[in-house]
């Protein structure tokens, strides 16, 4: 081609040629030119392990509450908002959030959440040690949990980002799956080494340890590793664009898209109900009989079965892209496990049935979370992934506080219960009957509605679609003209 090039020009006759070929050369590189960097697996390692740090600091004193409340003086009630502090923090920071990771980039966003992190958990441990003068060790567990969940928006809203910009399209979900389950995964781990370390209320400084140190190793691979927010060559087309919206304009058009509307309302429903789930199950079953150990063991196979839903599905949907069908059949299966759960839990010594539900309902209703935050990126396109993931997000928290006071409020005081294994306390014993049926109902309606209602679509995966498409259309074009012009040569 370069020697062809060559004699051309000794006649004088390739500035036509060289001229029409240069123009879509270029186009075909721009479009052609996308690349995977193995560094992609390092950047994910990196947010699934902060993002896992941060859920096992979200519930570090949950399972060891009297431990907790012993040692820092302290009541049950506060101890509680060391963990709802999180909640609280996260609805007003959300949108702050989504404007970083579209604007200022994943890598500050990363390396800001890493930092708050840790920054959380050395306050929470030193403020614990005992001679270092502190008239109360609460004031600096509460510091602490709040630079926490400070750092908790600027995670758990980057996994779809980070999707978009370094994986291929059909590794994004597979990415988006893995990044989100370590929040649950963390979770987990929170409910197992709290309660084994935190023997009693004295080793509460050595658990602290036990979450500063990792957060700490975390911290520096994210501040040294990460080096840019984005690979030097796109995986994909829409990966060039990504977030190419401004920020307050991606909101308005977001406002204006229906299907993206009938998501965030009906799919925050799902979060608000798995929040629901997650927080009060001891409550819901220890009126039955069911000890505290049964209702860990059931908290566990939710978090389990819900991450092996995801891996399945995850793969599923990047194999067939279909997002649609995949999250209305999961949904649909999730309120089915709910409506069953509002019976079961009902029940005395159905501690198979019980055991069997909670399962199905963390497999069949975890697994639409990554799928779901694909699927608002996938119909709100070209706004960016962070804005629209971000705000189902901030729909199932607000959604998640109206839900839980809502059935807090439904239940009522039981005159006799015999079988009940709940703390002792004034209003332990409650009958919880009346929530989760109304539970139940809120979230048959809400799967009804998506069912029905929602369809979009994939324009993510149209755009990178044209763009391929419009590749072919330019090499064609290059080819024809490279041989009109050899023609013309020749004549």
């Amino acid at each position: 081609m370069e020697n062809d090039g060559e004699a051309s020009s000794a006649e004088g006759q390739t500035e036509v040629p060289s001229v029409a070929e240069s123009k879509p050369n270029r186009e075909l590189e721009k479009l052609l030119a996308f690349k995977v960097y193995k560094r992609r697996w390092f950047v994910l390692l990196v947010l699934c392990l902060l993002n896992c740090s941060n859920s096992t600091l979200w519930l570090t004193f949950a399972p060891v509450a009297d431990q907790s409340a012993q040692y820092m003086d302290a009541s049950l009630e506060q101890i509680n908002w060391l963990s709802l502090v999180y909640m609280v923090v996260a609805i007003p920071l959300s949108f702050g959030t989504t404007w970083m990771l579209d604007t200022l980039g994943l890598r500050i966003t990363l390396i800001l959440g890493s930092w708050l992190n840790m920054f959380g958990a050395l306050l929470r441990f030193v403020g614990s040690v005992r001679g270092l003068g502190f008239d109360s060790y609460y004031p600096a567990a509460m510091a602490g949990q709040t630079l926490g969940a400070l750092a908790q928006p600027l995670v758990i809203f980057a996994p779809t980002k980070l999707a978009a910009l370094w994986f291929p399209e059909h590794q994004r979900a597979t990415a988006n799956m893995i990044a989100s389950m370590s929040n649950p995964l963390g979770v987990l781990l929170a409910n197992i080494i709290s309660p084994m370390v935190a023997v009693t209320y004295d080793r509460i400084p050595v658990l602290l340890l036990c979450y500063a140190v990792p957060a700490s190793i975390i911290c520096f691979l994210a501040t040294v590793g990460i080096r840019s927010s984005a690979p030097p060559t796109p995986p994909s087309a829409s990966a060039e664009s990504s977030g190419s919206k401004p920020f307050l304009r991606g909101i308005k058009l977001l406002m204006k898209n229906k299907a993206y509307l009938v998501l965030l309302l009906c799919f925050g429903s799902g979060i608000a109900v798995f929040t629901c789930f997650s927080t009060l199950l001891e409550q819901i079953l220890c009126v039955r009989g069911y000890t505290n150990d049964f209702a860990g063991l059931c908290g566990a196979l939710f978090i389990v079965f819900g991450i092996v839903g995801a891996g399945f599905l995850g793969l599923y949907v990047d194999k067939t892209k279909k997002f649609i069908e995949a999250t209305k059949i999961n949904m649909s299966l999730s309120a089915l496990a709910c409506i069953a759960f509002s019976v079961v839990s009902q029940m005395r010594q159905q501690q198979a049935a019980v055991a069997a539900v909670c399962s199905l309902f963390g497999f069949f209703g975890f697994s639409i979370y990554p799928v779901a935050m694909e699927l608002s990126v996938e119909c709100s396109y070209p706004v960016g992934e962070a804005t629209s993931a971000g705000l189902v997000f901030v729909s199932g928290q607000v959604q998640s506080v109206l839900y839980i006071i809502l059935v807090q409020a439904l239940t009522r005081q039981l005159a006799d219960s015999p079988f009940s294994t709940c703390s002792a306390g004034g209003d332990a014993a409650l009958s919880w009957r009346v929530s989760m049926l109304v539970m139940a109902g809120l979230c048959s309606v809400f799967t009804c509605g998506f069912v029905i209602f929602f369809n979009t679509r994939y324009r993510r995966l149209e755009a990178e679609a044209q763009a391929a498409h419009g590749t072919k259309q330019s090499n064609g074009s290059t080819a024809a003209a490279a041989g009109d012009c050899a023609a013309s040569v020749e004549t």
